[in-house]
């Protein structure tokens, strides 16, 4: 026989036990206590030292280490991971009020666009966004740049990177966040980019518990014109990083629509700037003259065999001479001829192979007409981009997380791109991926390139951009753990 006391014991702990499971079942889908950052356990957030760089800590409470009672976390904890994981960071995402945040951030910079090295603003309203996530970040990295952390502060370190800068160009789109700059224009979709990024730290905020170790969030300056990358590595953005990844707005597929490809995405481009030297003479007498326009014009005309003569068809190569400076006189012979143009490859060895061959045409069929050249490729001001390769590996990471979010028919292998892109000094360094998130949308007149004057964007991929970012993080942490 159980004493009668004994049984009151049990039937009041079964009573309570009902009372807990109702009254979690009750908090049901209008529950979004997962922003909430306060609770139990509590610990300061973590950062990385680094002797040229503030480390700001926000000022709000220490992070909980304790689990919410949310619909978040009664989903799936995600210790192993599942498509209810993938399913539980677009519906974040896609919370009205996340959207409405993540155009307001958008407009904000698209109104007030700066250019390479000079995002100061973009940079101090990024800064306020992550304190009010209590993100801890390091700042300044080459010059207006910050590098974020999320997570355990400990191995393994993955990367995500967002450009910050716009193009001298003046904005001939009428609407009601036009940029408010003169001559000055997020024509590249950068503005979306820091968006996309500041949505998925603010998903991985609400999160935190669930990552295998830290999230590190790049914001670059310069890919436009300075090539912030390789400043941002010089100063320490991917210290202990073992991979990254980016993405880029794309006119060439629908909005949200996600492409990527394996090995080489973008070209390697490089600019050259050569002067040829003669002899100034009448144009009644060339016999005095050594004539720098003749020897030019040859060189011209040789540089285009390189390609067509000297590269495998299969490996796309360009060269092109976009500039020629013989001087304005109609009747006297110039001392000096500057050409100068790009060129461009899909590898590393072709590309370095191209450098080496322009100089040797130009300098060469100069001293065939008796000339002296020289040739510039503007190395000391790094404007040469190497290629944009994308690991395999990584490339299949991608791949899986946005069939995962999307569903098959949203992702797209895409051909190589003649482009170029400074994230190739990343992929250089660790393994990487590059992808991009579509924004094509004909209704709206989303249809015009990068660096048009009419550029703009659908914003509903804005969410989209941040739900993959947080997923191919957080699950690239998961899967690295196991």
């Amino acid at each position: 026989m159980i004493p009668l006391q004994k049984l009151l014991i049990i039937f009041s702990i079964l009573i309570l036990c009902i009372d807990r499971v109702t009254a979690t079942t009750a908090s049901s889908d209008h529950d979004y206590t997962y922003f909430d950052s306060g609770c139990c356990n509590s610990r300061a957030p973590t950062t990385h030292a680094n002797a040229s760089s503030a480390i700001v800590r926000s000022k709000t409470p220490a992070v909980s280490d304790c689990a919410v009672w949310s619909k978040e976390s009664v989903v799936s904890d995600c210790v192993i991971w599942s498509k209810e994981c993938s399913g539980e960071i677009l519906r974040i995402a896609k919370l009205p009020e996340t959207v409405e945040w993540l155009k307001g951030i958008r407009r904000r910079i698209h109104q007030f666009p700066e250019l390479a090295f000079e995002e100061f603003n973009t940079s101090r309203l990024i800064r306020r966004e992550l304190d009010q996530m209590d993100i801890s970040y390091r700042h300044p990295l080459a010059k207006t740049g910050i590098r974020a952390t999320i997570g355990t502060g400990g191995p393994p370190f993955v990367a995500v990177r967002a450009d910050m800068d716009a193009l001298p160009i003046q904005e001939a789109v009428e609407w009601e966040y036009k940029s408010k700059v003169a001559g000055k224009m997020h024509a590249c979709g950068h503005d979306a980019h820091v968006a996309m990024l500041l949505g998925a730290a603010r998903i991985l905020k609400t999160r935190e518990r669930h990552l295998k170790g830290t999230v590190v969030l790049v914001f670059q300056p310069a890919e436009e014109a300075g090539n912030g990358a390789k400043r941002m590595m010089g100063d320490g953005a991917l210290e202990d990083v073992e991979a990254i990844f980016a993405v880029h707005v794309s006119h060439e597929h629908p909005t949200s629509i996600i492409g990527s490809r394996p090995g080489p995405l973008l070209a390697g481009c490089g600019f050259f700037r050569a002067v040829i030297n003669g002899k100034q003479g009448d144009d009644g007498n060339p016999q005095r003259s050594v004539d720098p326009v003749l020897a030019a014009s040859a060189a011209v005309i040789s540089l285009q065999g390189i390609v067509s003569r000297e590269a495998n068809p299969l490996d796309s190569q360009v060269v092109s001479v976009t500039s020629f400076n013989g001087g304005d006189s109609l009747d006297r012979i110039a001392d000096t001829v500057v050409l100068g143009g790009t060129f461009r490859a899909f590898s590393n060895t072709s590309f370095y192979q191209l450098l080496q061959r322009i100089e040797e045409v130009i300098v060469e069929q100069a001293g065939v007409f008796r000339c002296s050249a020289t040739v510039d490729f503007f190395e000391k001001e790094y404007t040469i981009y190497p290629p944009t390769v994308n690991d395999e590996g990584m490339y299949e990471h991608v791949r899986k997380v946005a069939i995962d979010l999307f569903g098959p028919t949203n992702f797209r292998v895409v051909p190589p791109m003649m482009g170029a892109e400074d994230f190739s000094f990343y992929s250089q360094v660790v393994p990487a991926a590059f992808f991009y998130i579509g924004v094509r949308n004909e209704t709206l007149g989303s249809v015009h390139t990068g660096h048009s004057p009419y550029f703009m964007i659908d914003e509903d991929a804005l969410p989209m951009g941040a739900a993959a970012h947080a997923a191919i993080a957080e699950r690239y942490l998961n899967e690295r753990s196991r």
